[in-house]
């Protein structure tokens, strides 16, 4: 089947696009893609990229078709890579198989391939379509764009309020706000990313494990990360203490460890970051997220506390907010669910666009995204 079929090419794209999505939190620092091979009309070979980033998903999908790639279409989410690594270049290995027409939904900004692998593939003859669904695609993989692109993962802050913004009562009680099926999202939203953060203060007064733990699961637990502030986190911290079962990073400067306490966490297993510290001599979070890309991560869930998530929107490093909205109220002498910001006029706030809502039993789950 090499002929162009708008809607047939569209349908077998999203396909693909569901492969990728099932990547999404444990390929980093690679993209998440999907990749599907079509015969005489029948889906000979799927892929997608696998845990760890290898091997990728046109590797998966070509061993799964065998002889069948020679004369396919071979649908894939993001222009196929076209520089050595651990493995032979994808664009090579469509080629050797022998795939007669390839739908491409996104070119690959890394400058190692940015329109190699198609030119890689169009001087061996094969026909290639691009645009396939390019929004959906790019909005797949914002976070490994973010990272090419802008040099820093993608943000995701997650709140999870009463109706008037209150993340716990007076006396710091917070269980359960929302109901059982808002966190169970609230811990897929933790799979789906490759790391949690959270600030050093909210980190010692709630104590959270910050791991996946839907249902076999376990293993989609993202990457721990902690802000370091004013009071070290403890070394009999379950964030300290597990970081040998869970990775577990802290980000912090030079000057705050003076007192021992990174090596008392690196002696535990953790990873230590060390970045500048903007003016109150905190890790500078610019600096820090992009101390975090460096590393390979694309997409970091922030959930808390309200001085981080003021902090990162009063710097505009806020880029989607997944609001868990409980049908209560707490009041004014709430804990709040963002620390000042500082504005005096309304026409210095920080707006943002609700994208999609969905209901969670009692709850909703607003997905907002700055406005333009």
């Amino acid at each position: 089947m090499t002929e162009a079929d708008p809607a047939l090419d569209r349908r077998l794209m999203a396909l693909a696009l569901a492969l990728a999505g099932r990547g999404l939190g444990s390929t980093w620092p690679n993209p998440a893609v999907g990749c599907v091979l079509v015969r005489d009309g029948r889906i000979t070979g799927r892929g997608r990229t696998q845990p760890g980033g290898r091997p990728h998903a046109e590797t998966e999908a070509l061993a799964r078709a065998g002889e069948a790639a020679q004369g396919a279409t071979c649908y894939v989410t993001l222009e196929p890579c076209a520089h050595e690594g651990e493995t032979g270049p994808c664009a090579d290995a469509l080629v050797r198989a022998g795939i007669a027409r390839a739908v491409i939904a996104l070119e690959d900004p890394d400058p190692r391939v940015a329109g190699r692998g198609v030119a890689t593939l169009e001087a061996a003859g094969i026909a290639v379509a691009r645009g396939c669904m390019e929004e959906e695609a790019r909005a797949l993989n914002a976070g490994f764009l973010s990272r090419i692109q802008r040099g820093r993962p993608l943000v995701t802050l997650k709140l999870a309020s009463s109706l008037d913004g209150r993340i716990a009562t007076q006396t710091g009680d917070s269980r359960w706000i929302t109901g059982p099926l808002a966190r169970a999202r609230g811990h897929l939203l933790r799979a789906r990313h490759d790391a949690v953060m959270v600030g050093a203060a909210s980190a010692i007064a709630d104590d959270p494990a910050l791991t996946c733990r839907l249902p076999g699961m376990a293993g989609w637990s993202p990457v721990r990360i902690v802000i370091d502030g004013s009071a070290p986190l403890p070394a009999g911290h379950a964030l300290v203490a597990g970081a040998r079962e869970s990775a577990t990073w802290i980000v912090s400067t030079e000057a705050l460890g003076q007192d021992g306490r990174h090596e008392a966490w690196r002696q535990a297993g953790v990873e230590v970051v060390e970045v500048a510290a903007d003016e109150a001599g905190r890790p500078a979070l610019d600096a820090a997220l992009e101390a975090l890309a460096g590393r390979g991560l694309t997409r970091v869930l922030v959930e808390g506390g309200g001085r981080l998530a003021a902090s990162l929107l009063r710097s505009r490093l806020v880029d989607r907010i997944a609001w868990f909205r409980a049908p209560c109220a707490i009041g004014g002498d709430g804990v709040p669910a963002l620390a000042g910001l500082g504005i005096e006029r309304a026409t210095d706030m920080a707006r943002f666009v609700r994208v999609s809502s969905a209901p969670l039993g009692e709850d909703v789950l607003d997905t907002l995204v700055p406005a333009a």
